[in-house]
Order: C-alpha cells, then structure tokens, then sequence
C-alpha cells in the first residue's frame, strides 16, 4: 500500500463507542477488499482488548492464504515463510502490533485470505475474523488468435482488455511465397478486440506471421514474448462451391511438365492472386444495387437513377428508405394520399387535412368599400387551390422542405396556397403591481 505524508492532522471531534467483542481487529494494511496491492507487500495489522484482561498471546494465530503465518504458542511465533526482514512483533499486555513479511511475493491478480484467531485472557471474548485484499496485475496481455475478416482487414484477439500505444508497432512476416507484404493504415480497439485495416490486400490463404510491439493492458503491462506473435492464413473470399477457375490447369500439360524450376509456377500464383480478387469483386456485384448492403456512394448513384427529384441532405438510412419507397411516390404522385405520405416520410409530420381554399371576397351588399373590402380569386383558381394543415407548429426549414414536397407532388393544375399550422399557446398578460390599472388594464384569466 502507497504511504502517504501528511502535512498535518487535526481532530476536529472525538467519539466513543463501545465494542460489541473483544478483541478488536485494527490497522490492517493492506486494508479489507484492497485492489491493486503490490506484491512484495508486508501485511500489518493490530489487535486490542479494550477491557483489563488484556490478550492471551498463545491464543492468536494468524493464516495467509493456506499458510499458517504466526502462531503465538510458538518459538519464534512468526513462521519462516513470513520472516523477511520487515516483519515485527511487538506485544504488550493488551495490544499486539503484527507485521508479517512473505518470503515470496504474492502471484499477481491473486485473492489473498487473511484470518485471524485471538481470544481474551480468562475467556471473557474470542475473534476469528476472515478479510481478503486482492495483488495488482504484473501478467502482460496474452494475443491469443488473428483472423482475417476481409481482403484488408484483420482482428486480433487478446485475453484482457487492451490500449493501443503505437499504431505501427505490427510487423508481418510471409511465409509463404508467393505473398503480397502487409501495411497498416487504420487499427482500432474495442476492449480485448484489435481491428486492422492494411493497405493492400492479403495473398488469399497464404500464412503469415504477426507481431506485435504496441499493446499494453489497463494496467500498463506491456505484451512480451512469446505471447505478442500470431500465425493467421490470407483472407480468401466466399466463392460458388462450383467454381474451377485455375490458371495452372489451364496451360498445356508439356509447359507444366517442362517447368522444372518452379518459376513458371510460381509466376502464374501471382496471376492466380489477381485472377481470385477479380473473380471476388464480381461476386460483389449484387451487394452494390442491394438497397441494404450498397455502399452510401452507390446509394446516390442508385436514387440518381430512379430520378430522385429531392434535394435534401439525408443520411445514409434515409437515402436506403427513400431508395425503397421512391417507385411507390411516383404512382402516387397527383394524390391526396400521396402528399400523406411523403410528408410523413420526410418531416415525421401527419398532415390533418388537405381542404379546398376559403379565402375572403366582395360580398354585394355587405361588403364595405375601403374596410372589408378584398378581391377574391378567380373562380377558376379558387377551384383548384387548396390549404395544407399539419399536425403541429414547424420549423423554417420544414416549412420550405414542405413546400418543395406538396408543390411536386400535388396536381399540376392545382395551386398550393397556404400553411396552416396550430397557434402557439397564448401567453396571458398578468397583472403588474403599479402599472395595471383596475378595469381598464386589468385581465383575469
């Protein structure tokens, strides 16, 4: 345990309090449920009687673990295996101070009992107390598996948690040939998991060899040999189970019998490599038009062929759901329903009702000139235009997204005219002390 120094100590209040037993286990150190005690710690600890018989020394017995490590019956109390050159023992009639000193270190991340026997001279109270402490963590981090997840990626599996200190600190190494050497660009860690992103891509079922020199644990445990070394084969892509495409097959049988060296061979691996990563790309193909795995540059591509005519900024889930749903806008284009639904699809807004235009006109004979006054439209507009309400109050944006929605998708003959939207709550106007004057500006509400 780490001793600190203080600068002072002040009491600022005493309190008694009266022992339900005796003797009293004090002071231990390392302390009950202690985490990350050092291993070549000693082990302190105090008993007291707070009564006048005072302790009965043969009595006490001290165990570590399994090992008994005093004995007060005993001549020295303290056993070899706990006599290291800090252990101590001092006695007096009602207290006994301990240090115990192991010999060996304690193992690293090991739970470590304690249990303590003392009794009361004259039997008037006994102890047989029970604590653990917990050793700090020396074993360095153990990479247990890599395995290659795709042409440019690896994962590397630890037995512990992992932080990452140097990003270059992996060297590869071919152990088959022929074998396209390893860069990494990318490496990310998610707790016992190390990803990796290479450069190029892997020679498919080639062997390799990995090491690794910048990993350590939580708990700053460098990785050390022989633990930081791996052997995982070259990523090779799912094929049909059906598929012989071999370039060495291929060739006629004199040129495979006259290879008696190897290199023609050995050349045509090479084309085999490239041969395997285009057959694989082609494979690829049906991902780039599936609407749930393309990658978000074939997504624009794939709206931008069904004449997307929306403009906005959405997110790669969004272009995947349009891409979905954007056959089914064009049908619907021209209705009610329509409009519905692409409003709901965009802003997440239910519009209430689509209702014919009720603007105000010239009443004869009602009508005021000069104060009710208002030119009306046109028959012909006004049976043609309409009114969108919506469910709740929008944003500045939302109303101009809105707008583009219903203009394109509305009836060409039709006009759009106005945005009704729910008034915001009214604000009462409360009464102020001073200002308001009673009857004339005063509003009970």
């Amino acid at each position: 345990m780490a001793e600190v120094e203080l600068p002072a100590l002040v009491l600022d209040a005493v309190a008694a309090v009266v022992a339900a037993s005796r003797p009293l286990l004090l002071n231990r150190d390392p302390a009950p449920e202690e985490q990350g005690v050092p291993l070549s710690s000693a082990l302190s600890l105090e008993l007291l009687d707070p009564g006048t018989d005072g302790l009965d020394l043969a009595a006490t017995k001290v165990w570590v673990g399994d090992l008994l490590a005093f004995d007060g019956a005993l001549v020295p109390p303290i056993q070899p295996a706990f006599s290291g050159p800090r252990a101590s023992l001092v006695s007096e009639p009602d207290l006994l101070r301990l240090t115990l000193d192991p010999t060996v270190p304690f193992a690293s991340q090991s739970q470590v009992l304690v249990r303590v026997v003392a009794q009361v001279k004259g039997g008037g109270g006994s102890l047989d107390e029970i604590y653990v402490f917990f050793a700090e963590d020396r074993i360095s981090p153990h990479l247990v598996a890599a395995v290659a997840l795709a042409p440019k990626r690896l994962r590397l599996g630890f037995d512990e948690p992992i932080l990452l200190t140097d990003p270059q600190g992996f060297f590869f190494l071919a152990l088959d040939l022929p074998a396209v050497p390893l860069a990494v660009v990318d490496a990310t860690v998610s707790g016992t998991l190390l990803d990796l992103e290479f450069a190029r891509e892997m020679t498919p079922d080639v062997r390799y060899r990995v090491r690794i020199t910048g990993v350590i644990d939580l708990h700053g445990n460098p990785i050390l040999p022989p633990f930081d070394e791996a052997i995982f084969a070259g990523f090779r892509s799912p094929r049909p189970r059906d598929r012989r495409f071999d370039l060495w097959s291929m060739l006629p049988r004199h040129n495979r019998r006259s290879d008696t060296t190897g290199d023609l061979a050995r050349f045509i691996a090479c084309l085999q490599e490239v041969v395997d990563l285009l057959l694989a790309d082609i494979d690829r193909f049906p991902d780039l038009f599936d609407l749930e795995r393309a990658p978000e540059p074939f997504l624009d591509l794939i709206l931008q062929d069904l004449g997307n005519p929306f403009a906005f900024d959405l997110d790669t889930l969004s272009k995947r759901r349009l891409a979905a749903v954007l056959v089914e806008m064009f049908q619907q284009k021209g209705t009610a329903v329509g409009v519905r639904n692409a409003v709901r699809f965009f802003l997440g807004v239910d519009v209430e009702a689509i209702t014919p235009l009720a603007g105000a006109a010239l009443v004869l004979g009602e009508s005021l000139l000069g104060e009710d006054w208002e030119l009306g439209p046109s028959d012909r507009f006004a049976r043609y235009a309409f009114d969108v309400r919506v469910s709740r109050a929008l944003s500045e944006q939302e109303r101009r997204r809105l707008r583009v929605l219903v203009n394109y998708l509305k009836p060409a003959h039709t006009h759009f005219v106005d945005l009704l939207e729910p008034l915001p709550p009214p604000v009462p106007k409360h009464w102020e002390i001073a200002i308001s004057e009673l009857g004339e500006t005063t509003l009970l509400h």
